[in-house]
């Protein structure tokens, strides 16, 4: 099975601020792509997010449990196979999701997921 695609939609310059620090501790480039709502409407979003993915298995991760990301996220891939979405995402998620691209997307998003979970402290 050949790696999968990681796309990180968030508000603003976060995605791109986010992808930097994963590659930076992983050491691994290229793995995530990053699109962002900043100048555009749902519509942009969604073809933004299409364009990324394009047309590959992938785990789409999104910033916010709600809002346009996700709106434009679910929108645009509830009809597409091999493509799950993660909200929520922080570093965490995105470096386990690096290290783990061979897995199957569901499992894939599921481990980036509960990675990401786990990461969240009140020390």
């Amino acid at each position: 099975m050949s790696e999968l695609r990681g796309v990180v939609v968030c508000h603003g310059p976060l995605a791109p601020a986010l992808i930097a620090a994963a590659e930076h501790i992983s050491g691994v480039n290229g793995a995530l792509l990053p699109v962002s709502n900043t100048g555009c409407d749902r519509n942009l979003i969604e073809q933004r997010v299409l364009e990324a993915i394009g047309g590959v298995p992938a785990v789409v991760f999104v910033d916010m449990p709600s809002g346009s990301c996700l709106f434009a996220a679910m929108h645009s891939l509830k009809q597409t196979e091999g493509v799950k979405v993660v909200t929520g995402v922080n570093l965490a998620m995105l470096v386990d999701f690096i290290f783990h691209r061979e897995l199957p997307v569901a499992e894939a998003a599921e481990r980036a997921a509960r990675a990401g979970a786990a990461a969240i402290k009140v020390p």
